[in-house]
């Protein structure tokens, strides 16, 4: 499902448009387990040429990009943000907000964050995935987690496009059916992930509500490139 998700919204990017709603209520599964990504009513054409498109955010608290929240701009890593919100809800049975948890885990992308950059990620992914029975298993699921934490960066140059997220997806699945060892690509997504994890930097989050302030640099809508 993750994969078909992805590659759908890779496929939207690649005729550039912009989803800006990328949540797990818009990704229907039928009888015959065929995903597809739903309600384009906040979508978006991409500007041939543009790097962001300046703009009021839109989307829904939890999964909404950040940086587009804080400086309206709006941009393919936007969607990509979103998804890596999905990637956590999948591995971790939780919602995308939660007010019932505590304050600093409301937001399921600053726990996630948060549990992966002190190395505890079992405590956040869902025990059903038996990781501790299975240590294929378990590398599969931490290699889709360090995939999440990389999509949930506030910086958007930081993200991996949607393709590139497809790609590594596929290369996850691919190990865990062959039982492969570590690739190339694999050792050097871990180096990234390295990295990431040792910097130190301001993080912000996707609002938890409709309500969070919205600050913003931009007054009026335009195309920027």
């Amino acid at each position: 499902m993750a994969i078909d998700a992805a590659a759908a919204l890779s496929y939207l990017h690649s005729v550039d448009i912009i989803h800006r709603d990328v949540k797990t209520h818009n990704i229907l599964v039928d009888q015959n387990y065929n995903v597809k990504v739903a309600d384009f009513g906040l979508s978006r054409l991409f500007p041939t040429n543009a790097t962001h498109i300046s703009t009021a955010p839109q989307g829904t608290p939890g999964y909404l990009d950040p940086e587009y929240h804080r400086f309206y701009q709006l941009t393919d890593k936007s969607d990509v943000y979103s998804y890596g919100v999905v990637l956590m809800e999948l591995l971790s049975s939780r919602p995308a907000v939660d007010v019932g948890r505590q304050p600093n885990e409301i937001s399921l992308a600053m726990m996630s964050i948060s549990k992966i950059q002190k190395g505890e990620l079992d405590q956040i992914v869902d025990p059903a995935l038996n990781c501790g029975c299975d240590q294929e298993v378990s590398r599969a699921v931490t290699q889709i987690a360090e995939l999440a934490f990389r999509c949930l960066q506030m910086d958007r140059e930081m993200r991996p496009s949607i393709k590139e997220v497809v790609e590594e997806l596929r290369e996850i699945l691919k190990a865990l059916c062959c039982r492969g060892e570590v690739t190339d690509a694999e050792a050097k997504v871990r180096d990234d992930i390295r990295l990431l994890k040792e910097t130190s930097s301001t993080m912000f989050f996707s609002p938890k509500s409709v309500i969070d302030k919205w600050l913003s640099r931009s007054t009026m809508p335009n195309l920027s490139k």
